[in-house]
Formats: structure tokens, C-alpha cells, sequence
């Protein structure tokens, strides 16, 4: 399994927003969306804000493959999803530590129990 380097770790994590494409089952990507990434220790992680039924999330099951872009970075990744409820609380950690300056309007449904079923951890391909 690959890993991140340090360098991608720091770039995409500084970065407030990722561009995700999830791949389709033809092999084609999908429109790209913009959403909040976080890092936790040596991995990052994204969530739908609107649960299971965004449709950016129900494309990452398709195929649990695709594209990101952020801080410079352009990867393939794998999407896994991430159900350790430990883990699962230090994300809604840095998720409230990262985005703090936008309020509890926007950072409170990142760390609501309908986007914490979401939670895709970004492994490189």
C-alpha cells in the first residue's frame, strides 16, 4: 500500500479545501467538487456534510477510486471508509480546530453524526 509523503501530507493539509472526482464505472471521472479536507497523524480524511445521501459521497462507492487536487498536490486515491469511532472523534477535533474561523454554522454539521458516517480516508494509489 502506498503512503504519503511528508510533503503531500503538509501541502494538501494546509490547504482549506480539496477538489474531489470520484470515478465513475466507465473509467471517467466525475465533475469535480469542493469540499473541507482534514489530516489526523499520517492520514486525511473528507466528509459529506450532508450524509450518506450527498451525492459527491454515494460516488465514492461506486468505484472507491478517484482524483484530488489541494495545495498543489494532483493524486489518484482510493477512498476507505473510516467507522473507529476514536479516530472518528480526533477528526471532529481538527475539523473544529481547522475551520474554527467559520463558525459553529458551518464547522457543527462537519462533526454531526451524519457526516461522521461519512468519513472517506484518502489513500494514494
Amino acid at each position: 500500500m502506498r503512503t504519503w509523503t511528508s510533503t503531500e501530507l503538509n501541502k494538501i493539509a494546509e490547504a482549506d479545501e480539496l477538489e474531489l472526482a470520484s470515478l465513475r464505472r466507465n473509467d471517467t471521472l466525475r465533475n469535480p467538487v469542493t469540499i473541507w479536507v482534514v489530516r489526523n497523524d499520517e492520514d486525511l480524511f473528507v466528509r459529506a456534510y450532508k450524509g450518506r445521501a450527498s451525492s459527491w459521497f454515494r460516488g465514492t462507492q461506486v468505484r472507491h477510486e478517484g482524483h484530488i487536487q489541494a495545495g498543489g498536490i494532483d493524486k489518484d486515491v482510493t477512498f476507505v471508509e473510516e467507522t473507529d469511532d476514536d479516530i472518528n472523534n480526533q477528526i471532529d477535533d481538527t475539523y473544529r480546530a481547522k475551520y474554527r474561523r467559520y463558525g459553529a454554522r458551518y464547522v457543527d454539521p462537519m462533526v454531526s453524526p451524519e457526516a461522521r458516517a461519512t468519513t472517506i480516508k484518502l489513500l494514494p494509489r
